[in-house]
């Protein structure tokens, strides 16, 4: 494991949140793989952090704008494992009737689709009513790397930073784009991009929650205040395959990756803390799957 700075002490909350969500993941793969879920699906693992720590600074009438890597997103929203899952696998009790799966999810406040760049122009719709009512609301958009190849995007922040709109979009820069490497598909920098809109960037390289509390709360407020939007990149690793199998990159490389991952470190300095919600995580999940396995699926005897 590369030197990196301990974390700071976390709530059980914010961290048993983190463990939910990867356990979620890691729960989702398992029943992909024994065919008890139909289709595809994009896991966060090694990304829990963000959302987590983008959450704790949001209010529940902002509005979220996700994509198809997005199950964290929506965890750390609502707690509602049992409703996304159901969701996948098509049982009652889904949170959108069965008809969104893994990639287009809506529910007040929330929204995710898995066309790359799509959400941008509507988080800049959503932010400029947000800036004509004056409701201190937020727009807040998540995408990654491989989304500034859309040339969508670029029309968005434009509009963004002409009409001032309070949004924020979160980069989770994992520094690949579904196999490629992304300095083989992206030139130049995200800051400079940004910077060639006027449109305020910052970067965030660690895993330390509170650390990325403290940083972002100001930036945040800011956005509520004068309603200039704001881009938050945060540095990040893929642990898991694009969607189900199709993971290209070796295990040297998957070993570094791991290496960058939040949990060790956190584990490392908070043994006790992590085992003991991660054993609870674990169990929640399991007795989730269970439950959502057990319901019948949408749609069963009617006709």
């Amino acid at each position: 494991m590369p030197e990196s700075p301990p974390p700071c002490p976390l709530a059980d909350s914010e961290l048993g949140a983190m463990l939910s969500i990867r356990r979620f993941e890691y729960a989702v793969l398992d029943l992909l793989g024994r065919g008890l879920i139909r289709g595809t699906t994009h896991t966060c693992l090694g990304q829990e952090h963000i959302p987590v720590a983008v959450e704790s600074l949001l209010r529940r009438d902002d509005e979220v704008f996700s994509n198809h890597r997005g199950h964290g997103h929506y965890l750390a929203r609502y707690d509602d494992p049992a409703g996304l899952l159901a969701e996948l696998a098509g049982r009652e009790g889904a949170v959108c009737a069965g008809t969104g799966g893994s990639q287009h999810i809506r529910r007040a406040g929330f929204m995710s689709t898995g066309i790359q760049g799509q959400l941008v122009p509507v988080a800049v719709g959503a932010a400029f009513d947000m800036r004509r009512t004056g409701t201190a609301s937020l727009s807040v958009v998540y995408v990654g790397d491989g989304t500034w190849g859309e040339g969508v995007v670029y029309e968005a922040l434009n509009l963004a930073a002409l009409w001032r709109v309070p949004m924020v979009v979160v980069v989770e820069h994992n520094g690949i784009a579904q196999s490629t490497p992304t300095p083989a598909q992206m030139a130049g920098t995200i800051a400079d991009r940004c910077a060639a809109f006027g449109i305020r960037q910052v970067k965030v390289t660690g895993i330390d929650v509170g650390g990325i509390r403290s940083t972002l709360a100001p930036l945040v407020a800011e956005v509520r205040q004068d309603g200039s939007p704001l881009v938050v990149e945060f540095e990040t690793v893929r642990l898991g395959p694009h969607s189900k199998g199709d993971d290209t990159r070796t295990s040297a490389e998957l070993d570094a990756i791991a290496g960058r991952d939040w949990y060790p470190h956190y584990r490392a300095a908070f043994p006790e803390q992590v085992d003991r919600l991660d054993a609870a995580a674990t169990a929640g999940i399991r007795a989730v799957v269970e439950d959502v396995l057990a319901r019948p699926l949408i749609g069963a005897g009617r006709g």
